[in-house]
């Protein structure tokens, strides 16, 4: 079993601090004589040192012990590449999902796949001590800081502040808040903290996120990779959107009132290309200026295999070529299950989209194979096919049509009828009679037909940008788990620069997770408002998305009008928008999706076509040594 035990406080920072019992005897009050020894008057002592304990805080979520890549654990009982927190973290919110399966046949590990954890399960232990080492690390760190005055000092306090409230708020997602709680408050050493309840969970985070706001930095001036107000505010947006499946209670107008601060006074950017934020240099390209809280690695100097090292490398497999990814090799480990692809499916999106003739100008028609599967009518009806337009009436003719399908098959002819000819052909050269065209790929396609000259040209005028999936020697469905080209594979993250340079080694590599950024923020301000917000602005909400829709389709031709607002849009959009980037539990859990068998995926339930699940898996159980250890804890129900 782990050995968690973060409830021996004053073992937690041995490297750091010594807690010394006070004496009456002034003589006795003094520091030792011998600088080898370690206590918290010299460990504490300058700002700088303050600064340097503060920075174990943020390395907390990305290393795994004393040394990298592995050596020296923070906990123990587990392999320590397992025990990162962002790994654990990405394991319990991606692969219980839809959005990922994993291949490997650790001890644990396959039940995330199928919903069929418990208490005993090494993963789940795994995240449990990671996010009490953090409060553990954070409340003695606060003890100290409670010390001194220096305003430098006390804005450390508070960053160390929102680091706990992050793990709290981590506990309150993942083990629904039924977790042993300390403070700087309890006393140092061995006894048993006593257990929290959802309720007052919520209520502790909210009240220290909205206590610290003011005494962290502005967005933006803080140093990069720390926290700032922005990364308090979208916290607390983040907690107030989820209040009901917490608390039970409507928060709306509060996840609104907080995600508008972050738009408004955050400063932040989209990216112009949404690649940037997953290459190895987000810390410094144009992505950047969109990331609000990002949990840092550097391939040189923060070696783990943990972080965005593990989830680059064991999404590498099959005939996909690790050099191109920045890394050393695959792991073969993670690919995405059939249902989510069909989340970047254009058909509801684009079916049936017609060129207008606003002015009445000549039309020629686009019959086909494709018709009725793409929104048209019949197939190879030309009375039911879209339209091209010539707006010069010069037998120049052009417009967009949708085929649902690569390989769709079409013909143009220069009436709705078949009766006065049908234009085919191949490569851009028609002729009447000729063969039938095709279309590679699926998605929009901007053509012009020049009857003058005889030709066609088409360009795809629309492709989803972020689907990122890897499908050479892929099948879509998954037959067998531990088979890596069952599934697509993704390749949304790279440990390569914007610049097409390799990460600084090809072993760990150097690319940042950006647990917060803005994008997450406007869908969390279009969803509060489709919730009922008020002051909620549904333009508003509609245009934030078609910013990410611009970004994605590198056009306008996915745009939303407000009136096509709805749950099931703001779930489709968090699903393209944020995938593989530990938001999905917890949004399947928010929209009543994640257990039960209103929506299922394969090897949910442990059948390849998936099955519905007990509900007591919406939230995951106290490990069983913790249970067994302090006998002020209750398991969570259906453990």
């Amino acid at each position: 079993m782990l050995n968690n035990k973060f409830k021996i406080l004053a073992l937690i920072l041995v490297a750091l601090t010594v807690a010394f019992a006070t004496s009456c005897v002034d003589d006795l009050n003094t520091s030792p004589i011998d600088d080898d020894v370690v206590t918290s008057t010299n460990v504490y002592d300058t700002p700088d040192d303050f600064r340097q304990v503060l920075a174990k805080l943020y390395a907390g979520f990305a290393a795994t012990g004393q040394q990298g890549p592995a050596g020296n654990a923070d906990i123990q009982g587990i392999d320590e590449g397992f025990s990162s927190y962002i790994r654990q973290l990405w394991v319990h919110q991606v692969i219980s999902t839809d959005e990922a399966v994993v291949g490997w046949n650790d001890e644990g590990l396959p039940e995330f796949n199928f919903h069929d954890w418990g208490p005993s399960n090494d993963f789940v232990m795994a995240m449990y001590s990671r996010i009490f080492y953090e409060v553990a690390l954070t409340n003695e760190f606060i003890r100290e800081t409670q010390k001194r005055d220096e305003s430098i000092i006390k804005e450390m306090e508070a960053e160390a502040r929102f680091l706990r409230a992050l793990s709290y708020w981590h506990a309150l997602d993942l083990f629904g808040g039924n977790v042993p709680f300390t403070t700087e408050e309890d006393p140092i050493g061995a006894y048993m903290p006593e257990q929290t309840n959802a309720q007052d969970l919520f209520a502790y985070i909210e009240s220290e996120l909205l206590d610290i706001q003011d005494d962290l930095q502005a967005p933006g001036q803080n140093e990069y990779g720390r926290a700032d107000q922005g990364a308090a505010w979208t916290l607390l947006s983040k907690l107030y959107l989820n209040a009901e499946v917490y608390i039970g209670e409507d928060r709306y107008d509060d996840a609104l009132t907080y995600a508008e601060r972050v738009i408004n006074e955050g400063g932040y950017d989209l990216a112009e290309n949404y690649e940037n934020l997953f290459f190895a240099d987000n810390d410094s390209n144009e992505g950047a200026s969109e990331i609000i809280f990002p949990i840092r690695f550097d391939g040189e100097n923060l070696q783990t295999f943990g972080g965005t090292n593990f989830i680059i490398h064991a999404a590498i497999g099959g005939s996909m070529s690790a050099s191109s990814f920045g890394m050393d090799g695959g792991w073969a480990g993670h690919r995405v299950t059939p249902q989510f692809v069909d989340f970047f499916d254009d058909s509801d999106t684009f079916s049936g989209v017609q060129t207008e003739n606003t002015g009445g100008f000549p039309e020629i028609y686009v019959p086909g194979g494709y018709q009725s599967s793409s929104g048209y009518g019949g197939d190879w009806s030309p009375a039911e096919a879209p339209a091209l337009i010539s707006e010069n009436s010069d037998d120049v003719y052009s417009g967009q049509v949708y085929f649902a399908a690569a390989g769709s098959e079409f013909k143009f002819t220069p009436t709705p009828t078949w009766d006065d000819g049908d234009y085919g052909g191949s490569n851009g050269t028609l002729t009447n009679g000729g063969d039938n065209i095709t279309v590679d790929q699926a998605g929009v396609y901007n053509i012009t037909v020049d009857l003058n000259a005889m030709t066609y040209d088409l360009e795809l005028a629309t492709s989803e940008g972020r689907a990122m999936f890897y499908t050479d020697g892929q099948s879509l469905e998954i037959e067998e788990l531990a088979e890596f080209t069952n599934g697509y594979a993704v390749t949304k993250w790279k440990n390569i620069t914007s610049t097409g340079q390799p990460g600084k080694r090809t072993e760990f590599a150097d690319t940042d997770f950006p647990m917060f950024r803005l994008a997450d923020v406007y869908l969390m301000y279009a969803e509060a408002t489709v919730r009922g917000a008020s002051g909620g602005s549904a333009s508003t909400a509609a245009d934030y998305i078609n910013e990410l829709r611009e970004r994605a389709y590198g056009n306008d031709s996915g745009n939303i009008s407000a009136g096509d607002l709805n749950l099931d849009l703001i779930l489709q959009e968090r699903t393209r928008e944020l995938y593989w980037e530990g938001h999905r539990r917890t949004d399947l859990r928010r929209f009543g999706l994640f257990t039960g068998d209103d929506y299922i995926w394969s090897w949910k339930g442990d059948v390849q076509e998936g099955a519905g699940t007990s509900s007591h898996f919406e939230i995951y159980p106290i490990p069983s040594s913790d249970i067994n250890s302090n006998l002020n804890l209750t398991q969570n129900p259906g453990y």
